[in-house]
């Protein structure tokens, strides 16, 4: 699987794709993630990539050519799937978006700056858009790192354990069952017994009480 991230400040993109799970996944070859830098591609001397908005109004306004430019190049070299804008107004990233788009070859992701970017943009090239949640941030850049890690560790082969993102939070609607590890007792704090049991069957049973308790508890809209 490939990304390829439209970006102006592709610096910011460095240390969340150079570490951890995406780091591994890259040196395995399961995906491929390329960040490109949109001033390349600005057509004036200065590789300016945003101008005034037409109308008036507060901001810069971020340029059609530069963005047309890098994914037409993009697109005469390999087909893609979807051309995805990280924007507040997109459809809310959730776990379901991550299972669509793991199954997915080749992704272009358009990060945005300043007070947006052409409408044309939007237009002409978008396939979907994205937010990771209801409040505005500097740029698309986090965004895009969060989209790409949410994808990324659902891909088989990724995590050493793949059952491990099957049980994930909001897989299946529910928020994960709480978890333990060693010492079993901590200055008399004890972890349920059940864990202790060795039975499979009951304790499967009680992670999904578990579960099912807190998401009525923490987040009871999953649950309609």
């Amino acid at each position: 699987m490939r990304f390829d991230i439209i970006t102006v400040l592709p610096g910011l993109l460095d240390s969340p794709f150079a570490h951890s799970i995406l780091q591994r996944a890259q040196k395995k070859g399961i995906t491929e993630i390329v960040v490109h830098n949109l001033r390349d591609y600005a057509t004036n001397k200065h590789k300016s990539v945003d101008d005034y908005p037409y109308g008036g109004g507060s901001g810069m306004v971020m340029m059609i050519e530069p963005f047309a430019a890098c994914i037409e190049k993009l697109k005469s070299e390999r087909e893609y799937d979807e051309v995805i804008f990280m924007s507040p107004d997109g459809e809310t990233l959730n776990q379901q978006i991550a299972n669509q788009l793991s199954v997915k070859g080749n992704i272009i992701i358009l990060c945005g700056h300043y007070k947006g970017i052409d409408q044309r943009i939007r237009d002409l090239f978008v396939t979907r858009e994205i937010s990771i949640g209801d409040y505005v941030l500097s740029g698309g850049e986090l965004p895009a790192a969060v989209l790409v890690d949410a994808v990324v560790r659902l891909i088989p082969g990724v995590l050493s354990d793949e059952t491990s993102a099957l049980s994930d939070s909001f897989q299946g609607d529910l928020l994960d069952a709480p978890v333990y590890t060693r010492p079993a007792d901590w200055n008399g704090h004890k972890i349920p017994d059940v864990l202790l049991s060795g039975h499979a069957g009951e304790i499967e049973k009680w992670r999904f009480e578990q579960a099912l308790e807190r998401t009525k508890t923490r987040r009871p809209d999953l649950l309609k």
